[in-house]
């Protein structure tokens, strides 16, 4: 097939869903997914919407009020730029390449870079250390790096033989990324890109156990992200602001795939210290219409002036972990607008959604994104159809936004995949009419006196309260009960912890859940959390286990 009409086809199923950015029923029953043999994202998609094209690509500002603006036009030739001087420090197709930068014009380079040469990118946050990066490199078998200069240091202890790239003033033996951009602008494909090889592995953010490695292909997520273009509801000429930390999956998801199949700019405001005002400032300075945030963004925001944001988006989402309701409610009352929560995973692109334009329903991650078939498997027989159950895709007619698996591991990965089903580790509950429930991660939900818990629910309840800033919910052992939920909790501010706040967030407790679900102790302390932001609910249960004298028990006030 020629480029033409591969992008072509592309273009169309793009086109389709935001014909029908607002007809669910007509995107999910006509949307079908466009299949390559050959497809390169940058070759085939960026580099036809960006000829000639002097619309924004990227608008980054930083703390200071300094600005960087990108078109599409300058950031394809810089990619080839790129591109070009990758290949003469030895990078070639296969190869994988650490990409641990923040949110600079280089990383965006370097993504559509990679692509290009048909590279395997390992993304990598700033944040890591040399244990994390040891690890990396080993189970990547990296064989390039490219970091900011400030973080070179990390990796003296980390050996391998890998070319090492730094950005922003690099000392020996780091080569200068800076002289990519006197290379060639004309840059030449050594061949085709099929559509199945590997341009990602993603270590996940490891809640519970060692993170795995997901690989992913130059459609599964290129591809895939059409149907987080459809779940934002982004348009041409949008303006983008998605918060999440580079070298996760969200990033790629937000801040990169969806806004440029949309045709839309990625907006960025860094900060080292969250400052909501700040923020708000921004957004309306720069007319933001679309913005994305992950729970606990939305949760300190709720607790600022929200109606000091004069224009808010048109588009609110929240993804990573599900919002609960009290913070929806509070963003409708000052913004006049709902967010929208999107369910997916680092092995999939989103995969179920309240889409724009849709009725939403209190608790809902709403229906299944179009081109995805979505079963929950009962418990017990792990067949299709249960009205609460592990949420699965049907991989019958394979939808292109789901990994290749998890490198390097095929037994998990034919758990992961057994019988058929691509298995979220998820459960969630099905309405009439096609709503679905998030319950709670299966190793998260707990019985208490043979009663089922979801932490997520206990969570919700506890957040109606004003002192309550953040909950994490994990069963504690208790003699009688087998167990009894246990709350960590962050105060918001002008709350102090003390036995007078616990004894007000219990009689909350007891007036909004049924008895069963009764709070019985409390704890107030930070809650420990990935470097992506989710909360280490392992870590939480293993203290409790371990007993503690800082809690607070119901029976005790």
């Amino acid at each position: 097939m020629s480029e033409r009409g591969t992008t072509a086809r592309f273009r169309a199923a793009r086109d389709f869903l935001l014909r029908h950015r607002e007809d669910y029923d007509a995107a999910y029953r006509g949307f079908s997914w466009p299949r390559f043999t050959h497809f390169n994202w940058a070759e085939d998609w960026f580099d036809a919407l960006a000829a000639g094209n002097g619309a924004t690509a990227l608008h980054l500002v930083e703390e200071d009020g300094r600005e960087t603006r990108v078109s599409f036009d300058a950031m394809a030739a810089r990619s080839r730029r790129v591109a070009t001087w990758l290949r003469d420090q030895g990078v070639r197709a296969g190869d994988r390449m650490i990409v641990m930068l923040g949110n600079q014009p280089e990383l965006w380079e370097t993504a559509l870079a990679a692509m290009r040469l048909r590279a395997v990118v390992i993304p990598a946050t700033p944040l890591l250390g040399p244990a994390d990066l040891r690890d990396r490199v080993e189970r990547g078998r990296a064989r390039h790096v490219v970091v900011r200069a400030a973080d070179t240091a990390k990796f003296d202890g980390v050996p391998g033989d890998y070319t090492r790239i730094a950005v922003g003033g690099a000392q020996a033996p780091w080569r200068p990324y800076e002289e990519a951009y006197g290379a060639d602008d004309r840059f030449v494909p050594d061949g085709p890109t099929r559509a199945d090889d590997p341009l990602l592995l993603y270590f996940t953010s490891g809640t519970t156990a060692r993170p795995k490695l997901v690989e992913h292909t130059h459609t599964s997520y290129p591809v895939g992200h059409l149907a987080t273009m459809y779940w934002t509801g982004l348009r041409p000429g949008d303006v983008h602001l998605n918060i999440s930390s580079p070298g996760w999956a969200k990033h790629a998801w937000s801040n990169l795939f969806a806004p440029w199949n949309a045709e839309a700019t990625v907006f960025v405001h860094s900060y080292t210290r969250f400052d909501p005002a700040r923020l708000m400032a921004e957004m309306d300075r720069h007319g933001v219409t679309s913005f994305c945030a992950p729970p606990t963004v939305w949760r300190m925001l709720i607790q600022a002036d929200l109606t000091a944001l004069r224009t808010p988006p048109r588009e609110v989402l929240a993804a990573g972990e599900p919002l609960n309701p009290e913070v929806i409610a509070a963003v409708r009352r000052a913004w006049g607008v709902t967010i929208r929560d999107g369910f997916g995973q680092t092995e999939t692109a989103v995969q179920i959604a309240n889409t724009p334009g849709q009725p939403l329903k209190p608790g809902s991650m709403g229906r299944p994104s179009p081109g995805f078939r979505v079963e929950l498997l009962d418990p017990v027989t792990g067949r299709p159809g249960a009205e609460e159950g592990e949420i699965a895709l049907d991989l019958s007619a394979r939808p292109v936004g789901v990994m290749t698996g998890y490198h390097g591991d095929p037994e998990r990965t034919a758990v992961s995949m057994a019988d058929g089903y691509y298995r979220t580790g998820d459960i969630g509950r099905r309405d009439d009419e096609g709503y679905v429930f998030f319950v709670g991660r299966n190793d998260d939900v707990f019985k208490a006196s043979d009663y089922k818990i979801s932490p997520f629910e206990l969570e919700s309840a506890l957040l109606e309260h004003e002192a309550v800033a953040e909950a994490a919910v994990v069963p504690a052992p208790d003699p009688v009960r087998l167990s009894v939920p246990k709350a960590y909790v962050v105060l918001a501010d002008g709350w102090e912890p003390g036995p007078g706040t616990a004894k007000a967030l219990f009689a909350h407790a007891r007036a909004v859940l049924a008895p069963y679900q009764r709070i019985r102790r409390i704890e107030f302390a930070d809650l420990p959390k990935t470097v992506s932001g989710k909360i280490r609910r392992v870590e939480l249960r293993e203290r409790t286990a371990a007993g503690s004298s800082a809690e607070y028990r119901e029976e005790e006030l």
